[in-house]
């Protein structure tokens, strides 16, 4: 089968390579339709390993090189032994963490945290190919009314709402989000599901500035143009927004989201830093902000399909290209480097 593999730095194939193997005991075997390119695949094409090991990885003994892709949906074509939620010919979309079910946090139900968690597409192979195995417990069946498009954007909605609930965000609260790719958007768009009452977003980048006000941003401020602290206080009769968060993982707006958020205002950290951040503390300690980290999901996928489906969130406007797999590097990959201005979200399909 035709598959987009991981090598090295700046180093993604397009190559044929052995299809999966029929799947293993709560495993299934997945056709993919489309398959979006996420953030952490940008980072890893320009900068990796950073998730990827180089070594066998304990959980699924795989590693590098590896096909990448992990925001995906699919038609199951196969299923393990001992799989009997789902069957041959379902709609599936899948979580990207894989899990060992046994450690402290698996058995307090923090998958995401696993001791040796495997991650789709970085630990294993994943799905920027014509098919994939995944076990089965990671899997959520599309509801009819989504496509299989909308399906490949579940992933990073999930990582929004997951955000909004780590802060947690209640009903009528402002909110300030760093970043309007596409997981500034999934959270922007969790954030007024939730009921906030003002959501500002901070962003220098002209078209994601306009998806921003579409999908509900209250006011949008660049920190080229204006001092951002200081817009959102006067917004905010003086105080700072009650919940900040982070949607880059810059070193410059991590400091910048804690001094966002309002004394004793909550900042999640949502965006995965490449760098060290260094500031002083002393305004976090002397106004009790509250900074939370937060990783991927940890049962959100089915809220979205159900957020889906009712209209309260909507995958289809942050689809910015629709390729095939043979132009993932140069219409992929390096169109999101070159142009990364006028692009949100690059879906690819093998077919």
């Amino acid at each position: 089968m035709k598959a987009a593999v991981w090598y090295g730095r700046k180093d993604v194939r397009v190559m044929d390579v052995p299809e999966p193997s029929a799947p293993r005991a709560g495993e299934v075997k997945i056709k993919v339709q489309w398959c979006g390119i996420c953030g952490t695949d940008l980072h890893e094409y320009l900068v990796g390993p950073i998730f990827i090991n180089t070594e066998h990885h304990p959980l699924t003994g795989h590693k590098a090189p590896v096909i990448l892709g992990h925001e995906f949906a699919g038609d199951i074509v196969e299923v393990g032994p001992g799989v009997d939620s789902l069957k041959v010919g379902d709609r599936v979309t899948a979580d990207a963490c894989q899990h060992c079910g046994k450690c402290y946090f698996c058995q307090r139900n923090m998958t995401q945290l696993c001791q040796q968690v495997a991650f789709t597409g970085l630990n294993a192979n994943g799905a920027f190919a014509e098919y994939v195995n995944v076990p089965v417990n990671t899997l959520y069946k599309l509801s009819d009314n989504i496509s299989y498009e909308a399906g490949a954007l579940i992933e990073p909605l999930a990582v929004g709402l997951h955000a909004v609930r780590q802060a947690p965000l209640l009903a009528g609260e402002s909110v300030v989000i760093l970043g309007a790719g596409t997981i500034g958007l999934s959270t922007l768009q969790a954030a007024r599901a939730a009921g906030a009452s003002k959501i500002f977003v901070i962003e220098v980048a002209r078209a994601r500035k306009e998806y921003a006000l579409k999908l509900g941003a209250t006011a949008v401020f660049d920190p080229t143009e204006v001092d951002v602290v200081q817009k959102v206080r006067e917004a905010t009769g003086g105080l700072g927004a009650d919940v900040s968060l982070e949607c880059i993982g810059h070193e410059k707006t991590v400091p910048l989201a804690i001094d966002l958020a309002r004394s004793a205002g909550k900042v999640v950290l949502v965006g995965i830093p490449e760098r060290e951040s260094s500031m002083n503390f002393f305004g976090v300690v002397a106004t009790e902000k509250k900074i939370t980290g937060c990783l991927c999901y940890n049962g959100e996928f089915a809220p979205v399909i159900d957020l889906l489906g009712d209209g309260r969130l909507q995958a289809e406007p942050l689809i910015t290209g629709k390729i095939k797999i043979d132009d993932i590097v140069n219409k992929g990959f390096e169109e999101l480097v070159n142009n990364k201005e006028q692009n949100i979200k690059i879906i690819v399909t093998p077919w």
